[in-house]
């Protein structure tokens, strides 16, 4: 169940941002300001201005073209292509906007962004679920050199998805007040997570009470939320085994005493570096009782 609950909250995750103001109407009006298709800081960018600047220096202090490009060790035709367009015109190149293994993933590294996930590695692992067949060095490329320059939302970190489960999971009476205060706003923005809370607390209730016996009506209303999946799918999974869950749900026995010595009969094994068969295990077992 945490587990699902987790999923769900992920695919959802767009909701834990708050809502943000609409723009006034008088910066409406404004024009876009014009950028240059190369970021501050870009390696091309810099050495291409560096160079603009020094052909233009060499020019106003007197120099011929021909001069410069003595000077410089740089063709003619160069010289004269930088003497008559300013540096965002020279940002050209045949590789410039050749298409790439990250441009169908580049709005989802920019929506991601914009939510608060700055973290390089976390978004290539993100995408790489999606499919992204390449490696971790273009995402962080990416990240650095045109996510940086790009304005975060201004306003409060939004929870992550993690610590929603978290709350989701837990029995409300055990939350702190400023924990209750974020899942609060966190479910009246998202009827969808709202739905998952009461599932999550609706199968609590018949966990910790030992109401087995409502499981087939909560399996038939979990499984019709199509908005969440991953809890449909849980759902449907319990019912391959339907009378075993009912009897867990039911009965106040369980199975932590076989459990436990399970876990020793393997710390047993281990101590003895997997090499224990079963002869050998059963004498261990009987001298230690």
């Amino acid at each position: 169940m945490g587990e699902a609950a987790e999923k769900c909250v992920y695919r959802h995750r767009g909701c834990l941002r708050p809502v943000p103001a609409p723009p006034d109407e008088s910066q409406e009006g404004t024009p876009p300001t014009a950028s240059s298709p190369w970021p501050t800081g870009h390696r091309f960018a810099e050495r291409t201005r560096a160079k603009h600047a020094t052909i233009h220096a060499l020019l106003d202090a007197g120099h011929s073209k021909r001069s410069v490009a003595r000077q410089l060790g740089m063709i003619f035709n160069t010289i004269l292509r930088f003497s008559r367009a300013p540096p965002e015109e020279l940002f050209t190149g045949q590789w410039q906007n050749r298409a790439t293994k990250l441009d169908a993933y580049k709005p989802y590294l920019d929506q991601r962004w914009q939510e608060g996930c700055t973290n390089a590695w976390k978004l290539w692992e993100e995408i790489k679920e999606q499919g992204y067949p390449d490696g971790y060095g273009s995402v962080r490329n990416y990240v650095s050199r045109t996510l940086r320059g790009k304005p975060q939302p201004v306003g409060p970190r939004p929870p992550s998805a993690r610590a929603v489960t978290r709350w989701i999971l837990t029995h409300p009476d055990a939350l702190n007040d400023d924990d209750r205060l974020q899942l609060k706003a966190v479910l009246a923005n998202c009827p969808q997570l709202a739905a998952l809370a009461e599932h999550v607390r609706s199968f609590a209730h018949m966990l910790t009470q030992l109401q087995g016996d409502q499981l087939p009506e909560w399996i038939e209303s979990a499984s019709s939320t199509t908005e969440l999946p991953s809890l449909r799918h849980f759902a449907q999974h319990l019912e391959r085994d339907l009378d075993a869950v009912i009897a867990g749900l039911s009965q106040p026995w369980n199975s932590g005493v076989v459990e436990g010595h399970v876990n020793r009969i393997k710390m047993l094994k281990r101590q003895m570096f997997g090499r224990a068969g079963f002869t050998l295990l059963r004498k261990r077992v009987l001298l230690a009782t």
